[in-house]
């Protein structure tokens, strides 16, 4: 199989393309990089220039764009750089699929957890509606710009993640720096949903959308056991031996980081139904089988 991954050179797309690689896919990467990298191609992430002709020898296309949510601080600026990183490169890689003289198989579009809104009264699924709030605004433009390959004929899936969690890359080792400098605790009161995956699951469910024919849709990439904040970073504390102690109020963390603290002081809890009404297996399915393998 011919895969092009659109972002493929970051910490979720380089674990992507290790898989299909080792089972002997082949990969080609649009990065903003430069490189000499025969497989990956230089893109400025808004047109089809030097590469659009490359999808008719694809079958499969991976969206993995998107300008991380970590970066602080969000002004209207940085939130535009959010919008725009999600929606041109996903409107680009449309523009040239409809071009193609041979079409992929399968369009595989990334998305957030966060569409179900900061809180909720219930564990959402894939049919839950968005909230109103801007994570959940950003998901859907972030979905929709790609929308128009279904009307090609294209099998498009769509992947809503939770956070990505492993050894090294990504964001957790960031989260578990508090635990190993002898601070861990919950953030606000802790009852707030911390929707999190590992690493060998994200890959594992990537590759099972890519080549399950009867994967169309959204499907929620998240552990099915749902986590609270409390429950993640007592985990942790426990698996690294650390006390779990040094609980910071909400209000603390939003005088630093303003608006950017629903990250860690909100969340929704979310399941994967779809994923698992579908037959796929987690190899890690809660918090405590996850950290104790990552830190072992």
């Amino acid at each position: 199989m011919n895969v092009l991954i659109a972002g493929g050179s970051g910490f979720l797309g380089s674990a992507l393309t290790n898989s299909l690689e080792r089972d002997g896919h082949t990969v080609i990467i649009l990065t903003r990089r430069k490189t000499a990298d025969p497989n990956h191609i230089q893109w400025d992430g808004r047109t089809t220039n030097g590469w659009g002709s490359r999808v008719s020898e694809m079958d499969a296309v991976v969206n993995l764009t998107g300008y991380g949510l970590e970066h602080w601080p969000w002004t209207k600026r940085q939130k535009r750089k959010f919008l725009d990183s999600r929606i041109l490169p996903g409107l680009a890689l449309a523009s040239a699929i409809k071009d193609s003289s041979r079409r992929p198989r399968v369009f595989l579009q990334t998305s957030g957890i966060n569409r179900y809104g900061l809180r909720n009264d219930t564990i959402a699924d894939e049919s839950a509606p968005p909230a109103n709030d801007f994570l959940a605004q950003l998901t859907v433009t972030w979905e929709d710009a790609t929308k128009s390959v279904e009307e090609l004929g294209v099998r498009r899936v769509v992947t809503r993640n939770a956070v990505v969690i492993a050894k090294r890359g990504g964001l957790f080792p960031l989260m578990a720096l508090p635990v190993r400098l002898f601070f861990g605790g919950r953030f606000g009161d802790g009852k707030q949903a911390t929707p999190w995956i590992h690493i060998s699951d994200y890959v594992g469910a990537m590759r099972f959308l890519l080549e399950n024919e009867n994967a169309r849709g959204p499907f929620n990439l998240i552990a099915p056991t749902p986590t609270s904040n409390a429950d993640f970073m007592r985990a942790l504390a426990r698996e690294l031996k650390r006390p779990y102690w040094f609980h910071l109020p909400a209000f603390l963390l939003r005088i630093p980081l303003g608006e950017m603290s629903v990250l860690l002081t909100e969340g929704s809890y979310s399941q994967p139904k779809r994923l698992l009404e579908l037959g796929y297996k987690f190899q890690f399915p809660t918090i405590e089988e996850a950290a104790q393998e990552i830190f072992e």
